[in-house]
């Protein structure tokens, strides 16, 4: 008779910080109930750079993360996509937000998966640099990557809107649907208008409407998209203090 595995004890540490693709995984660890402990890592102060966090990620961004492997001893993953596949193989036995492993759905979540990974999070993150952060407007770039991103967008609402299910792969959440969230809630943050996107709001609405979304999108601070986006006062002054950081940052590498 075969012996089932049971699940390992996590002891997890989440480096990140309040953006769209960390708040990826504090949603992901919230929705599966996972307990972990949080470090926040301070872009202003170049945290990312220092030598310990490169030790954990070499290319220097958040998300990442650490946890006691099956084998003892201490795994890092970095990537959010890598973290949050990582995190349904190791922890989501009862398949809360996944699929079994080798079904047709398994499949499909990695077809939006990997879209959101090498679509709309590097064409909406484009987007929100030429129209937010970006000291020089250049209106190429601006409508170059805010329309790739309203193509983007197109695709998804026709999905939900043609396949009539509540998720992007049937009606159960998945880590598909998470790793889009904290792009598709903040796409006023690049310019471009959810409302558009009749059936792809009614997603992000029903995405927020979770308990995992709303504990998981606060880590490790709170979020403030949609707030900020009313208050053009607000928006501009952290707009500034963010394109501060990031063209520093730039000028920096540059000299490496």
């Amino acid at each position: 008779m075969a012996v089932v595995a049971s699940p390992k004890t996590p002891d997890i540490t989440l480096y990140t910080a309040q953006t769209p693709n960390g708040i990826k995984v504090s949603i992901t660890l919230e929705e599966l109930g996972v307990p972990y402990k949080t470090h926040a890592i301070d872009f202003s102060k170049e945290t990312q750079k220092e030598a310990w966090f490169l030790e954990i990620n070499p290319n220097g961004r958040i998300p990442a993360l650490t946890d006691t492997f099956t084998d003892g001893r201490t795994i890092r993953l970095f990537e959010s996509g890598s973290i949050m596949q990582y995190l349904i193989e190791q922890y989501d036995m009862e398949h809360k937000i996944s699929y079994p492993k080798g079904s047709r759905e398994s499949y499909e979540v990695n077809n939006w998966l990997f879209f959101l990974n090498a679509g709309v999070g590097p064409m909406q993150g484009q987007a929100n640099h030429f129209f937010r952060y970006a000291p020089e407007k250049i209106p190429y770039g601006i409508n170059r990557y805010q329309n790739e991103t309203r193509r983007l967008y197109r695709v998804l609402d026709k999905h939900l809107r043609d396949a009539g299910t509540e998720y992007l792969v049937g009606d159960k959440c998945t880590i598909a649907d998470i790793a889009h969230w904290g792009w598709i809630t903040g796409a006023g943050w690049c310019g471009v208008k959810i409302d558009e996107f009749p059936t792809l709001m009614a997603w992000d609405e029903r995405m927020l409407r979770r308990a995992g979304v709303e504990k998981g999108r606060h880590v490790p601070s709170p979020h403030r998209t949609k707030e900020l986006l009313k208050d053009k006062e607000a928006m501009d002054l952290v707009a500034k203090e963010a394109s501060d950081w990031i063209v520093k940052g730039q000028e920096e590498d540059a000299k490496k």
